[in-house]
């Protein structure tokens, strides 16, 4: 018998992966959690049976969520990553030995553990020293938070059910207080292919627009993903993401990733003209 995982990303659209086995299936507070093997992804996870990542192809999502705004801003000491649960992102992090302090705030403790257990690719550095983490909501967290950080990782779930609370107004302009005065904000922006996707990703990147000065998305091809084709938002409030853009510093690093390049950083703000539109629309 042949088991395979299902997303529906459209109603017309399903996304199917075969599955060996399953590896954890779980209720927490806040979600189902469950983690699939599988021949040709590896292991992955998904979180109330959406895609969260895979062995296979997370580095492409945790390296652009992390080196491009290590690239730009030339010293981040301070970082605070909302989500994150797997891992993936401090992974990225703890690489560079300027970072001193990493703030993980994720609302849901089942997943760090979970992750831990089953998915050791990114959940390697939470015993960091700089890493410290705090199982709360991040919006609430963030509330409390004014002129502390250099960049802020919003490494959230889609905007429904826990991460619901991640793509509001109120949400963005705290970020915007909790940042210094030449602080960074990236976040994953969904994607612009599907019509729901699209609404979700022109929401936020309104609701960005209205706090940063600054605002930016960019793009990559992560395959597991709705459509394949994911977007990020940049903001800042003194940084430009490709004007400011230090490619000779950050090559000097000598750091190994296998997505991410300081070529491939000019080019991915290049987007496509049915983007461009719709973020024009959204501001």
């Amino acid at each position: 018998m042949e088991l395979w995982y299902t997303e529906k990303h459209t109603d017309s659209v399903k996304f199917s992966i075969q599955v060996d086995r399953q590896l954890y299936s779980g209720q927490s507070e806040f979600q189902r959690i469950d983690v699939f093997d599988s021949k040709e992804f590896g292991r992955f996870l998904t979180l109330d049976g959406y895609m969260m990542l895979t062995e296979k192809d997370e580095f492409i999502y945790h390296e652009m969520m992390v080196h491009v705004p290590m690239a730009v801003h030339p010293a981040v000491k301070r970082v605070l990553i909302i989500g994150g649960g797997d891992g993936g992102a401090i992974r990225e992090l703890v690489r560079y030995p300027t970072v001193e302090h990493i703030d993980l705030v994720e609302i849901d403790e089942l997943v760090v553990e979970v992750c831990k257990k089953h998915l050791p690719q990114t959940a390697c550095c939470f015993n960091d020293p700089r890493v410290h983490l705090h199982f709360e909501d991040g919006l609430r967290y963030i509330r409390h938070c004014e002129d502390e950080y250099d960049l802020i990782i919003v490494d959230s779930t889609d905007p429904f059910g826990p991460g619901e609370g991640l793509f509001t107004k109120e949400f963005y302009g705290n970020c915007y207080k909790a940042l210094k005065a030449d602080g960074i904000m990236v976040n994953q922006h969904e994607s612009a292919f599907y019509a729901d996707d699209a609404i979700a990703m022109q929401r936020a990147h309104k609701r960005i627009v209205q706090s940063f000065l600054i605002s930016k998305v960019y793009q990559a091809h992560i395959p597991t993903y709705p459509s394949g084709h994911w977007l990020f938002g940049f903001a800042s409030k003194k940084y430009h993401p490709t004007a400011d853009l230090n490619g000779v510093k950050w090559n000097a690093l000598g750091l190994k990733t296998r997505y991410y390049n300081t070529r491939l950083h000019a080019g991915c703000f290049a987007l496509p003209n049915y983007v461009e539109e719709m973020l024009r629309d959204a501001e």
